[in-house]
């Protein structure tokens, strides 16, 4: 398995806008749309990474703690299907049901969504604040496939009550590492 880093982009930058279909509704959707009242969380992820499958509990798990509290969950998947059938949409939406996904998991055909957000792997964390503004972006925790280091999500997680309670992140920032999007 290839290892990438998220390419980090700077703090501050504007969402950029998309509209994609999601793999569970059928139906597709914009950042505007799916942007939640106390901030946005969208993460690059797809189905057969070992990165994607070590974290996906603690994403549904954060999901559900935080969608409550008016945070927007988006997933998005930007790899080539032509050269990796497992990623493809109908297996997305096969992937979602299995994992207890019920954010929406959208498909990036063209990857240009990936490339707005310069999005480097799998899975790739941004976090934006209520003003659409990039407040993290990252890894979910220090835990890695066959490290040995539990899974918490920490990183994420006190980023995410940052943006909630208007607080400053006094923590630095690490670069996500997983399997590198599949470019065509």
């Amino acid at each position: 398995m290839a290892q990438t880093v998220s390419a980090m982009p700077p703090i501050g930058t504007l969402a950029p806008e998309f509209d994609l279909k999601d793999t569970n509704s059928n139906y597709n959707y914009s950042f505007e749309i799916l942007k939640g009242s106390k901030g946005t969380l969208v993460m690059f992820l797809c189905n057969h990474c070992p990165f994607v499958l070590h974290v996906i509990e603690e994403i549904v798990m954060i999901a559900n703690d935080y969608r409550v509290q008016g945070l927007g969950i988006i997933a998005i998947s930007s790899n080539d299907v032509i050269q990796y059938p497992q990623d493809a949409p109908e297996l997305m939406t096969e992937f979602a049901f299995k994992h207890k996904i019920d954010f929406p998991y959208l498909y990036d055909q063209s990857q240009d969504v990936a490339k707005a957000f310069d999005a480097a792997c799998t899975p790739d964390f941004f976090l934006f604040d209520a003003q659409n503004k990039l407040f993290y972006r990252g890894q979910l925790d220090d835990s890695r496939p066959g490290n040995g280091i539990p899974l918490s999500g920490s990183d994420l997680r006190n980023a995410i009550d940052a943006v909630i309670y208007n607080r400053s992140l006094a923590s630095p920032q690490k670069p996500s590492l997983g399997c590198n999007i599949k470019w065509k």
